[in-house]
């Protein structure tokens, strides 16, 4: 088992799971977070930390498509270890459904 970031994290991007993360396993897109499922240690500590719920365990159905984007973009995008503000606009984007198909960017964030 291993936990996701789910698009509930796209356009919010708050990183209060990266602060309290023991094994720094978070990577920052440009307008998301993903896990790296090999870093994980599913201990679960993140997914209370997010005020959307933008964290779950994998083993919840459905998942799978998650999982891989995880997978991939934690290869691609810098490694993030510390908490940073969040968007401006993140409270704007909280409840809008459809943001994987809507706002996605493959894009890098900054890192630490």
């Amino acid at each position: 088992m291993t936990y996701i970031v789910n698009d509930s994290c796209i356009k919010c991007k708050y990183t209060d799971c990266v602060e309290v993360c023991p094994v720094d396993c978070f990577y920052e897109g440009e307008n998301m977070l993903v896990i790296h499922p090999d870093e994980c240690i599913d201990c679960g500590v993140c997914e209370p930390e997010c005020p959307v719920e933008a964290i779950k365990p994998d083993t919840e159905p459905g998942l799978e498509k998650w999982l891989g984007l995880n997978r991939e973009f934690s290869e691609k995008w810098p490694n993030i270890t510390a908490k940073k503000a969040a968007p401006l606009d993140a409270d704007d984007y909280k409840d809008k459904k459809g943001k994987l198909e809507a706002y996605f960017s493959d894009k890098p964030g900054d890192g630490d």
